[in-house]
């Protein structure tokens, strides 16, 4: 008779050698990168979505992309002037605080520049998101956009709607097979900090709200050693 998964034991000192042995290759292949690549570059993320990271990795593939591991990057590049491991990039590291990455790469500063400037995906917010304006819906028939377009280019939301909007708080009828509103209903105002009822509304109404955006900190040159924050390229 087998064994039931959840019998089984796992050794944490063996979990605890798999994270070290992770560190420790980690921690060298930055060091490799930095033989290797031009720029250092420190980024932040502005509402975090995998998928859009994804499509900026693919974009990235003869460069290399690292999101997390704030301390070990910060520990291969060096925390102090006597630990740095190439001249100034203890510098740098002092730059990776809040939900930032590093990307290594030889493209031109002004390229990569130019690249993060331009992309940008909007997306559907997430609870905890503050909205950027207020969405009300009319009274009335309920329509799928919610009134943000002339009904006449829109369609009423299916009847089996009706449920589940009432499920989420909203004071919905049926009235001769239309999802109904004898009020209009305001799902969220400017300034609100969204919960996940609400989102959870935005989204059956296809309101995007989020913007996934790479912003750029500063970067490190191998070609001088001199770290240079985006205010300091932008002066110049």
């Amino acid at each position: 008779m087998p064994k039931s998964k959840r019998s089984r034991i796992v050794s944490l000192t063996k979990t605890k050698k798999k994270d070290y042995e992770h560190k420790k290759k980690l921690f060298q292949d930055i060091r490799d990168y930095i033989d290797k690549y031009e720029y250092i570059w420190v980024f932040c993320i502005e509402n975090m979505r995998n998928i859009h990271l994804k499509e900026v990795r693919n974009e990235w593939k003869n460069s290399r992309m690292i999101v997390g591991r704030i301390k070990v990057i910060a520990k291969s590049l060096g925390l102090t002037k006597d630990e740095e491991y190439r001249e100034n990039l203890s510098k740098l590291a002092k730059m990776l605080t809040g939900e930032v990455g590093v990307l290594f790469t030889s493209e031109p500063v002004s390229f990569v520049v130019n690249f993060f400037s331009k992309f940008s995906r909007m997306d559907f917010a997430r609870s905890g998101f503050m909205s950027p304006f207020t969405f009300t819906v009319p009274a009335g028939t309920v329509y799928s956009k919610g009134g943000r377009i002339p009904i006449d280019n829109d369609n009423p939301l299916p009847h089996t709607f009706d449920s589940v909007l009432r499920g989420l708080g909203m004071p919905t009828l049926l009235k001769n097979g239309y999802v109904t509103l004898f009020n209009e209903y305001t799902i969220c105002k400017e300034g609100d900090i969204l919960d996940s009822r609400q989102t959870r509304l935005l989204k059956i109404f296809g309101v995007i709200m989020s913007e996934f955006k790479i912003k750029l900190k500063g970067y490190w040159s191998s070609l001088d050693n001199e770290v240079r924050s985006m205010d300091d390229y932008l002066e110049h």
